[in-house]
């Protein structure tokens, strides 16, 4: 098999690459560390592709394949919006679109003793963050940062649930925000968690909202950051119309 190959991951960022491609070339890099997300492995002092995609860069070191799909793989430090299966006497058992079911330790919260463990019904929606995910095994889930804290994880209540390709998650999550969500944002009030697993959620005070944010995500993934500008402000103009017909 025949490779391309480069010193620098750079050449490859924001461009299309195939398995089998060799995007960063470990002998010629000193001193530094990076983090390898979906789509990419180790090949002794080679970082080669997996599945074909887009390379992406986050700072300050993490790359990965972005593709577009249904099927979520697990990788460590994704944030993802899981739904809660089962329960037992150590772990909660949650679904989160992957070839397995994860588990989350009933102590992987905040100041999580024997004492505060939290009781979740089937069903319940949790935004988690993955720390363990390694092939065969199934994947381990905490609702804590890094450094101990809830931060934005835990249970979300209320609000409205569906779910979408990997790759439009990654576009509502992406530096500087998403078109689509700044254009929303500026004109209405809602709350949203984006899963890098191909789930989002929505909510407001109003159910009509929650409708509207909804659909103007899933009929963005196709088009463009001037493209989905328009179609939000199209859609706001129309909400203004009604609202003044009333």
């Amino acid at each position: 098999m025949e490779y391309k190959s480069s010193g620098s991951p750079v050449t490859f960022v924001d461009n299309l690459v195939v398995p089998g491609d060799v995007v960063v070339d470990l002998s010629s890099m000193t001193n530094q560390t990076i983090k390898l997300g979906g789509g990419l492995r180790q090949d002794c002092d080679a970082i080669s592709v997996m599945k074909a995609g887009k390379l992406r860069f986050s700072k300050p070191n993490k790359y990965w394949v972005e593709t577009s799909q249904k099927r979520y793989v697990p990788c460590v430090e994704d944030s993802v919006l899981g739904i809660v299966v089962d329960s037992k006497s150590d772990n909660f058992l949650i679904d989160i679109k992957g070839p397995a079911l994860a588990f989350l330790p009933v102590l992987a919260f905040e100041g999580g003793t024997r004492r505060n463990i939290p009781k979740f019904e089937a069903g319940t929606l949790l935004y988690v963050r993955v720390v363990k995910a390694n092939p065969g095994m199934n994947p381990e889930l905490s609702c804590t940062d890094a450094s101990g804290k809830a931060a934005e994880f835990g249970a979300l209540k209320d609000g409205y649930m569906f779910e979408c390709s990997t790759g439009l998650s990654r576009m509502l999550l992406s530096s500087p925000t998403c078109p689509v969500l700044e254009a929303l944002g500026k004109k209405l009030s809602f709350e949203i968690a984006v899963g890098l697993n191909g789930r989002v959620w929505v909510n407001s005070n109003s159910p009509s909202i929650v409708i509207i944010v909804a659909n103007a995500i899933m009929n963005s993934e196709s088009l463009s950051g001037v493209q989905q500008k328009i179609m939000a402000e199209k859609l706001l103009q129309k909400i203004q119309v009604r609202a003044l017909q009333l």
